[in-house]
């Protein structure tokens, strides 16, 4: 895997916000300050993080995160940053559940403070598996653990979305639904349909992506169960574990209302996604970790819910990351970072496996 910079994903200057936050905390806190301001270097392609202790005799928290809408003027991933949405999603599942998640404590939807809307929560301590280099490759604390290690995360991480998933009442959380007529599946693809024509907008197709839409279309759900919250960026890549268990899950600005297997099929692919990368560099790296078959059976062993129609929703995960994708190889091109190439697809990083998933070869019996 190339080991080339981060993408850019801001033009905001870090000492710049740095004052303005320490000026916005008066107003809530009154005498409070912001030091030891920092932007994590594994701060996300989305929506940026800013992490400082905040000052003060009798401070709610000693050691924040912020998290900032994004730079609208670095051509941002996702056409809308609803921080207000996250804000009520991340209070949801902490007052509903015992999924553990940040202690929210301030929202701001005022863009004059710091040139966006964002919220301020509890900085929770632990390790968190790399995306870059990912985890499946050596170097790093998971890819170091033992075998029954790695098999305490892979349970805790399921039970997460075994217990998000059955403990909010679906009433609380209508605001996460999609709009439009259909069920909850439905919507949640004709929103990300949206989401591609805004990508390409102006720019060439895929070609790939637009033959995996009607492949779904094949293998569409006769029955695609009731719907739930689902995380939306279901991960082990988000979640922070203390040891190996998680302390903190993160990064809730896909929730959407979904079927279970929404969840699933993410937490499924995007291991996979890295596995294949870490396999054709010529590493082994975990192919006995977070497998298809050990996900659908602990599951359906936690809910009573045997997962269904995982073809559709492996597939889905797949069309989802390779459209995310496929918007910051565009940005790498707007910052001049990459040319684009004649051939979109081949800006899809995993656009091999997509295109086998279209066709049916991709899973192996038992994988």
């Amino acid at each position: 895997m190339p080991t080339a910079p981060r993408p850019r994903t801001t033009t905001r200057d870090p000492e710049e916000l740095a004052r303005r936050l320490t000026t916005w905390l008066g107003t809530r806190l009154p005498g409070a300050r912001a030091t030891g301001v920092t932007v994590p270097a594994s701060n996300g392609l989305s929506s940026e993080t800013l992490l400082f202790d905040l000052e003060h005799p009798e401070p709610p928290v000693r050691r924040c995160a912020l998290r900032l809408a994004a730079d609208p003027a670095a051509y941002t991933v996702f056409p809308v940053y609803d921080m207000v949405r996250q804000y009520r999603t991340l209070r949801l599942v902490a007052a509903h559940t015992d999924v553990p998640v940040p202690r929210v404590l301030w929202l701001e939807e005022d863009p004059g403070p710091l040139g966006a809307p964002f919220f301020v929560m509890e900085r929770v301590e632990g390790r968190v598996p790399p995306d870059v280099m990912p985890y499946t490759y050596e170097g790093n604390w998971l890819h170091a653990a033992s075998e029954a290690e790695r098999e305490r995360v892979e349970a805790a991480s399921i039970g997460l979305l075994a217990r998000l998933h059955d403990q909010v009442p679906l009433h609380e959380a209508e605001f996460l639904a999609f709009p439009g007529a259909g069920d909850a599946l439905r919507r949640h693809v004709k929103a990300q349909r949206a989401y591609y024509d805004w990508v390409i907008a102006g720019l060439a197709p895929s070609p790939l992506i637009e033959s995996a839409f009607d492949r779904l279309e094949d293998l569409w759900p006769e029955d695609p169960g009731p719907a739930v919250l689902s995380w939306g960026d279901a991960r082990i890549g988000n979640i922070v574990y203390a040891g190996f268990e998680p302390a903190a899950v993160l990064d809730w600005e896909m929730a959407a209302l979904a079927p279970r297997e929404v969840d699933l099929g993410w937490t499924v692919y995007l291991h996979r996604f890295f596995q294949d990368l870490t396999v054709a560099s010529g590493q082994r790296g975990l192919p006995g970790f977070l497998r298809r078959d050990r996900v659908e059976e602990r599951y359906a062993q936690l809910t009573g819910h045997p997962p269904r129609d995982m073809d559709f929703h492996t597939l889905y995960a797949a069309l989802r990351h390779a459209i995310v994708m496929l918007r910051i190889a565009y940005r790498q091109a707007y910052f001049g970072e990459v040319a684009v190439p004649a051939d979109p697809d081949t800006l899809i990083l995993h656009h091999g496996s997509l295109r086998a998933m279209v066709q049916g070869s991709y899973w192996e019996t038992g994988s």
